[in-house]
């Protein structure tokens, strides 16, 4: 049998007593001296011991050991991912400073964080710890998912990770410990394709009031509590976002849940789903599913019979539409008075509305000139002053005959153009043919050669060829 010898004394490895976890403290970092230790209440899933052990140079201590090796393989998982994230995080996160080898993998022991657990259920509403509560959710969710995937966390898709909770839905249903109407309100929920469009995030995986912490500047005002640190990353995944709310939503009042999410809203790099606080409520009640797959693995009947009698509590006190989405609300848009008369001169604008545009100024466009047909530039008495009360419909239909008087302008300008293109083409065609006339008649080289002296190149006249006459 294996014994340690230290905090006065020797304790077996099978006592898990205060003492004895001390010990391992004590093994995991040189120059830990226990002096005193107490117990820590392993909680629901009871997959650890803890204690918190104070050492000769009064330093709290916090150390964690595995009742079996799935645990243990969770916390190692725990221990890289916490690792990575001390950097990246607003707050604080318990990164291990030791370890030693127990029969179950390995303990760690960490320095103990400062704050209390907040309560959920007094959590006040409003800008102060709400908030504070919906920034911290958000800074977690917005760590970049290489992190969790360099930690070799698991992760899952909206579709994946809809199949794992059917899948455990008929783990648990095979036990006989659930009853049927929750079984049948879980079915119904998780086969609504609807509920589960979400973008997985880096999520903590099992938030509670034991696992966020924090201090406060008075102890009469809860609202002006502080998150310093956040524990417990066994269950860390990149999952559905919604986790991290099971405990908020079913814990806090109304209110105080407005106050995390519009926080969160407001923090989160991604706009949150519209059905987050729905499956958040849905994630609260399958937690028990998990509460008994993992006490029927560990051959404990009383914790069954525990958690079969949650689940029976459970099911008298749900509501049917409890997963059913809100109704659409109607908007009906306010009608706003709009004046009809302008104080100030005539604009272009309003004579464009009677109809008193003639052709050039339609085709001209605004502020520019009907005769070059280019932009003008504004001078002070183009500028009018604009009522900032008057609207302009942009949709506002024009009259028939003004449409019809405008086309036909444009269309007679263009035809306008066209002829007046067709002449120019004309009359370079026309000089173009007297210049070459010109040159036949002149010969190619009539200015070179002179008028007396015939050219070198001309031909000369055949002796026996009758003459022109002249």
């Amino acid at each position: 049998m294996v014994t340690f010898t230290a905090y006065r004394g020797s304790v077996s490895p099978e006592s898990r007593s205060p003492a004895f976890l001390a010990a391992l403290a004590s093994a995991a970092v040189p120059g830990l001296e226990p002096v005193s230790a107490r117990a820590v209440h392993p909680g629901r899933a009871a997959e650890f011991d803890s204690a918190i052990v104070i050492d000769d140079q009064d330093r709290s201590w916090f150390i964690r050991c595995p009742r079996t090796p799935a645990a243990g393989a969770r916390l190692e998982s725990a221990a890289s991912l916490v690792t990575l994230l001390a950097r990246r995080l607003p707050f604080q996160v318990p990164v291990p400073k030791g370890f030693v080898a127990v029969p179950d993998g390995r303990a760690a022991v960490y320095p103990l964080l400062p704050g209390r657990p907040v309560a959920f259920a007094g959590l006040p509403s409003g800008p102060g710890l709400a908030a504070e509560l919906g920034r911290t959710i958000a800074a977690i969710h917005n760590v970049d998912r290489g992190v969790y995937e360099e930690a070799g966390v698991p992760s899952y898709d909206a579709d994946a990770y809809r199949t794992r909770r059917l899948s455990d839905l008929d783990r648990a249903a095979a036990t006989g410990h659930v009853p049927s109407a929750l079984l049948s309100r879980w079915e119904a929920a998780l086969d609504d394709v609807t509920l589960w469009r979400f973008a997985p995030s880096p999520v903590h995986g099992g938030l509670t009031r034991s696992q966020v912490l924090a201090v406060f500047d008075s102890d009469e005002d809860a609202g002006s509590g502080h998150v310093r640190a956040v524990v417990g990353w066994e269950d860390a995944r990149v999952a559905d976002p919604a986790e991290d709310f099971a405990a908020v939503v079913t814990q806090a009042s109304p209110e105080s849940v407005e106050s995390v999410l519009e926080a969160y809203a407001n923090s989160r790099i991604e706009r949150p789903d519209p059905h987050l606080r729905r499956r958040a409520l849905l994630a609260s009640e399958l937690a028990l599913l998990g509460d008994l797959l993992g006490a029927v693995t560990l051959g404990a009947p009383d914790r069954v019979r525990h958690v079969a009698d949650r689940l029976t509590e459970l099911s008298r006190h749900v509501g049917p539409d409890d997963f059913k989405a809100p109704a659409p609300v109607s908007v009906t848009p306010k009608e706003v008075p709009v004046p009809r008369d302008v104080a100030g001169p005539a604009s272009a604008t309003s004579a464009a509305a009677t109809g008193a545009l003639d052709d050039t100024a339609a085709m001209a466009g605004p502020g520019g000139s009907a005769d070059t047909d280019q932009l003008a530039l504004p001078t002070d008495d183009d500028t009018v002053a604009m009522d900032p009360r008057t609207m302009f419909d942009a949709t506002e239909e024009i009259p028939p005959e003004q449409l019809h008087a405008v086309r036909e302008a444009h269309a007679a300008r263009e035809a306008a153009l066209a002829a007046d293109e067709g002449e120019a083409d004309e009359g370079e065609a026309d000089e173009g043919e007297a210049d070459e006339r010109e040159a036949v008649h002149d010969g190619p080289d009539a200015g070179e050669a002179g008028a007396d002296e015939p050219a070198d190149d001309a031909p000369a006249e055949d002796e026996g060829a009758t003459p022109e006459p002249s």
